[in-house]
């Protein structure tokens, strides 16, 4: 009855952690996002409370098998922000005005805690100014080129996501275009985020936040290199089976 009791009481504990999100004390600027539309992945990394919010874009909302639709999407918001604390969704539409009328009903559930993303492109561009005045948070994405931030920095966006394993790919030296996203922002005195994606491993990005970086999405396979350190699960292991052979259970 006693164990029953303790595991009850662990499970209400973290139920009211998950119901009621919050910025750490010590968490300083960074954020983490982690990069994904299957939500048995936001129940499997959300919890450890090291994700500032989700990242999605239609692409992963197809390989999740989870319809780009409004009752969905919204659906979506309301799972990720009880879990964290924001949750990044990216508009659609052929003209700037269907942009632009999506991005405002994406927002619905919650305009304060969910970020639009709409594309670089001088379209993206167009329907951002518009989100941006009606008070939307807004993320330029599909950047390739650290002269992208200028434009994210003059038209006011929150964040801009620049794509670092696909620059990478294309004979780029993706890490240093990252850094001078940052330096653009920084010099054009702007507080544009610089949302690292395309993220194929976690040395890089740790190897980004050594030198200043401080903002990434990334998907549960980089995630799982965060949290699966082979020396620290060993050592995690012989501290609980010395605690066996030496106390009563509680």
């Amino acid at each position: 009855m006693k164990d029953i009791l303790h595991y009850l009481c662990i499970v209400t504990l973290l139920q009211s952690y998950i119901s009621n999100a919050y910025t750490p004390q010590f968490r300083g600027e960074n954020r983490l996002f982690l990069d994904t539309a299957d939500i048995r992945e936001w129940d499997k990394y959300l919890p450890t409370g090291a994700f500032y919010g989700v990242t999605t874009n239609p692409i992963l909302l197809q390989r999740a098998g989870q319809p780009c639709a409004l009752p969905n999407l919204h659906a979506m918001a309301e799972t990720a922000l009880s879990m964290s604390e924001e949750f990044m969704v990216q508009a659609w539409g052929p003209t700037v005005e269907d942009m632009i009328q999506c991005g405002l009903d994406l927002v619905e559930p919650s305009k304060e805690r969910i970020v639009v993303k709409v594309p670089v492109t001088m379209d993206g561009v167009k329907a951002a100014r518009v989100l941006i005045r009606s008070g939307i948070r807004v993320c330029l994405t599909a950047c390739y080129d650290h002269k992208q931030a200028m434009v994210a920095a003059s038209v006011g966006a929150e964040y801009i996501a620049p794509y670092l394993g696909r620059m990478s790919d294309l004979g780029k030296n993706g890490q240093d275009e990252c850094y001078k996203m940052q330096e653009i922002v920084t010099g054009m005195q702007s507080e544009t985020r610089i949302l690292v994606a395309s993220i194929r491993d976690a040395q890089t990005m740790a190897d980004l936040a050594a030198k200043g970086m401080e903002t990434f999405t990334f998907s549960p396979a980089v995630a799982h290199e965060l949290f699966n350190e082979a020396m620290t699960i060993k050592a995690a292991q012989d501290f609980e089976e010395a605690a066996s052979r030496n106390s009563i259970l509680y």
